[in-house]
């Protein structure tokens, strides 16, 4: 214990003895400042009896010993332990191999390491194991590196995409490249290099104004918001009412948000309400403001964003543009909202993160809002999901609704039980991990079952546990519970015609089979047109028409074809049920896609070998195509030198539109000639592919 030290007019004897201190007769001096220099934080030249700077100041000088030090633990780390523990760390950060250990000990010394290693990089369990997440002013920076983790909090967000260095370098970007990027076609799958390059330009002439911004945001909440819930009502509508009102302050992030709400908003709206609505062409609409989000996300710098809101508004737009663009393309920019999705840690859930509860609702459902457009992606493009299932650990968001969440609240929201607002969108994320569980393919390898009769009782358990939590609680007036019933059943049953494919690809089929395969296709068919029929569901039909399910029709075509399988009442009947498919999804007759090329064929191949037996009047769509294959038979020869020669003139038409086209190039538009040569572009499902190309099938 320290003691004051007695101030003499000359020491006799050293009291160090007492007090625990060191000093000398011959040096007259002590070995630390005294309390008036410790509190001044002065130089103190520690005399006896007073020091210099008190006798200048007249103060009293007083010596008071430290305490003395802590002294260190020796650790009882072993060689051995350290080796491992840091071994340990490189295997689980993926940088070294595990080997097995040859002894007992060596195994307990493995894993008390790992233990410890656990403990120094992270408290979460499971998947989530390494990482932490940064998160300021709305945007947020997943690390999942032990080589940045000891780095501390810092400003990680800031350091890939603060704002005022972002605005620097990009308009030194921007003036520096100008003239490269004003000569680069704005082509489809350019998006990446044109977002590096494009120049930031103001948009608020661009804003609609105060009325037409609420009629949009409107439309967006009666045609969108029930079925993609990512955004929190109250909160946007505040904000949509108060930048229409001052667009030229809105901030970056905000722009992109409420242009993509009024471009989904246009897409979801029949041509006859965008004309009375806004007096003004759905198409033109459409342009306005897609090229008004493709350039707000060019002004936030997208691609290597840590904002939430950029994220939505890109997630929201991709919504949209998967009908609009080719299916390899959208499985490129979809994997690009992938990765952002990653580097922000979405598929890390929030609470094990520490966040605020309203943060974690909305950060889980932009998640599972992105993850069927990755499944729709791959299905698409034939190239499976790119993100594996136990790549991520968020949990589904909660069946609550808006109005019990808020920014800033601190109570995690009590959960209902029956039907809310996010009914639709929680079922869509049962299908989700079911279709995961059904054998998608990942980048690594599928996932397999024994027999068909185990994805058969999984089908059944899925569909059982939507009943219980979702269906039953199903109101069939209210429109949004109608089409959560119709698209669950559907979806069920698709998978149920799948798994039942085998015996069709093995040319094993029987009559039974194959009548119990056209039963369960026509229930989905007529589920399909009872959605069309119905007035109150055609708000949804831009939600619809993107789950066109093709395989029901293809297996009813190709049992019409075989000649004599239908009765003459079953076979009127179902052509009857084909034509109003064909009437209820007339982009068929486009063949803007390999697919619907394909069933295009096989429905003309079905009419010229199994005709209505009752005479009617040829029907519309199959006019449309006999004079489709009677123009492409006129000559292919002919068609190959036009062709030939529209490309080398197609040059300059590329770069007459390249400035207006937009990021991503003239979005609503396909190569025709490549995507109608089946050999060229296959279908999008080989399944089908095979089938169309095995003529002996049928």
């Amino acid at each position: 214990m320290s003691q004051l030290v007695a101030i003499a007019p000359a020491p006799g004897k050293s009291p160090s003895a007492e007090a625990g201190v060191a000093s000398t007769l011959d040096s007259a001096t002590m070995q630390f400042n005294c309390q008036s220099c410790v509190r001044k934080k002065v130089k103190c030249n520690r005399a006896l009896p007073v020091c210099s700077g008190c006798h200048k100041g007249n103060l009293e000088c007083t010596y008071l010993a430290p305490p003395p030090r802590k002294r260190r633990r020796v650790q009882d780390e072993d060689m051995n332990q350290r080796l491992a523990r840091y071994e340990n760390i490189l295997r689980v950060n993926g940088l070294l191999q595990p080997a097995p250990t040859s002894s007992h000990s060596g195994d307990a010394v493995t894993q008390r390491s790992n233990r410890h290693a656990t403990e120094v990089l992270s408290n979460n369990q499971g998947p989530a194991e390494v990482g932490k997440l940064v998160s300021t002013d709305g945007k947020s920076r997943y690390i999942d590196s032990v080589l940045l983790l000891p780095a501390g909090d810092g400003d990680l967000c800031e350091l890939s995409d603060s704002d005022s260095e972002i605005n620097k370098d990009d308009n030194e970007a921007s003036r520096r490249d100008h003239s490269i990027s004003s000569n680069l076609g704005f082509l489809t799958g350019e998006a990446v290099p044109l977002a590096m390059l494009g120049r930031h330009q103001s948009l608020a002439d661009v804003h609609p104004t105060h009325d037409e911004a609420l009629s949009l945001w409107n439309a967006y909440v009666q045609n969108v918001e029930s079925l993609c819930k990512i955004l929190h009502i109250p909160t946007m509508a505040q904000m949509v009412d108060t930048i229409s009102r001052k667009p030229a302050s809105v901030s970056k992030g905000d722009e992109c948000l409420v242009f993509s709400i009024y471009y989904l908003a246009v897409f979801s709206m029949p041509d006859a309400d965008c004309l009375q609505t806004f007096n003004k062409q759905k198409h033109g609409l459409m342009a306005r403001y897609r090229s008004a989000v493709l350039q707000a996300l060019v002004n936030a710098s997208w691609l290597k964003t840590t904002s939430l809101r950029v994220l939505q508004a890109y997630v929201i737009f991709l919504v949209a543009a998967r009908s609009q663009v080719d299916p390899h393309t959208f499985w490129s920019l979809t994997g690009i909202a992938i990765r952002l999705a990653q580097r922000m840690g979405l598929h890390r859930d929030g609470e094990n993160l520490g966040l605020p509860p309203f943060e974690v609702q909305m950060r889980r459902r932009l998640f599972w809002q992105l993850l069927p457009l990755d499944t729709y992606a791959g299905q698409v493009s034939g190239t499976g999901i790119s993100i594996a299932p136990d790549s991520w650990d968020t949990k589904q968001p909660l069946n609550i609704n808006d109005d019990q969440i808020y920014p800033g609240m601190t109570e995690i929201p009590e959960e209902k039980k029956g039907a809310t607002e996010m009914i639709y969108s929680l079922a869509r994320i049962e299908l989700s991990n079911f279709y995961a569980k059904t054998g998608v393919k990942l980048k690594s390898a599928a996932v397999s079952f024994k027999n068909s009769e185990e994805i058969e009782n999984l089908i059944n358990d899925v569909e059982g546990s939507i009943e219980m939590k979702y269906l039953r609680y199903c109101d069939i007036l209210n429109p949004l519970h109608l089409l959560t019933l119709a698209v669950v059943r559907s979806a069920a049953n698709i998978v149920r015609l799948r798994n039942r494919m085998k015996p069709v690809m093995d040319k094993t089929v029987d009559d039974g089979e194959r009548n119990e395969l056209c039963a369960l296709s026509e229930r989905i068919l007529a589920t399909d047109s009872t959605i069309y029929r119905n007035p109150s569901l055609k708000k949804f039909r831009w939600q619809v028409k993107n789950f066109f399910l093709w395989d029901a029709l293809l297996c009813i075509l190709l049992s019409i074809s075989k000649a004599g399988f239908y009765k003459r009442a079953e076979l009127d009947k179902t052509w009857n049920m084909v034509g109003e498919v064909y009437a209820n999804h007339e982009d068929l007759l486009e063949r803007k896609r390999a697919l619907h090329s394909m069933i295009c064929d096989v429905t003309l191949k079905a009419w010229l070998a199994s005709p209505p037996k009752q005479p009617i009047p040829e029907p519309s769509f199959i006019t449309s195509l006999q004079n489709q294959r009677k123009r492409k038979s006129r000559g292919q020869q002919d068609t190959i030198s036009d062709t030939v020669s529209e490309m080398g003139s197609s040059n300059d038409a590329m770069e007459e539109t390249s400035t207006t086209d937009g990021l991503f190039g003239n979005i609503d538009g396909t190569n025709l000639m490549m995507e109608n040569n089946l050999n060229t572009n296959p279908s999008d499902w080989l399944f089908w592919d095979q089938f169309y190309r095995d003529t002996n099938l049928c």
